[in-house]
């Protein structure tokens, strides 16, 4: 017998969601994935020019996206960053670990060449719910 998993999922209102048809966060089961979250707020970029503002918005905003779907940072197992310069990867790296120190999850840093000059860097996350890291 075949179990059927429940799927939500959550957005962040930014307008790249609807114009590509992508959710900001998706829950099958027990996993949630976070699609590539860039420093966009309301009124646009947040952080121009600052990759380490940048990372911490974005890590705010991949924080609410798993909470509203149930989990908790803690949860995170894997992250994936892109930047797009390679000089700024150690302030990138340095705000991933004030946020990620404790919780260890797999994770990987790639120059890459990123859509919208003023973006610095964009950032992906799997969580799964339950498996929190002992803080």
């Amino acid at each position: 017998m075949t179990s059927k998993l429940h799927r939500t999922s959550v957005g962040s209102g930014t307008h790249w969601e609807d114009l590509a048809g992508y959710a900001r966060a998706v829950r099958v089961g027990d996993r949630i994935l976070v699609s590539g979250t860039t420093a966009t707020g309301p009124e646009g970029v947040v952080g121009a020019g600052d990759a380490a503002a940048q990372t911490r918005f974005i890590l705010d905003k991949i924080e609410k996206a798993i909470v509203q779907l149930g989990g908790a940072l803690s949860d995170v197992v894997r992250t994936r960053v892109y930047v797009r310069h390679a000089a700024d990867w150690e302030s990138v790296a340095l705000v991933h670990g004030e946020r990620f120190g404790a919780i260890r999850p797999a994770n990987t840093l790639i120059q890459a060449q990123l859509i919208g000059d003023e973006y610095l860097v964009e950032i992906e996350a799997e969580a799964i719910v339950g498996s929190t890291h002992a803080l």
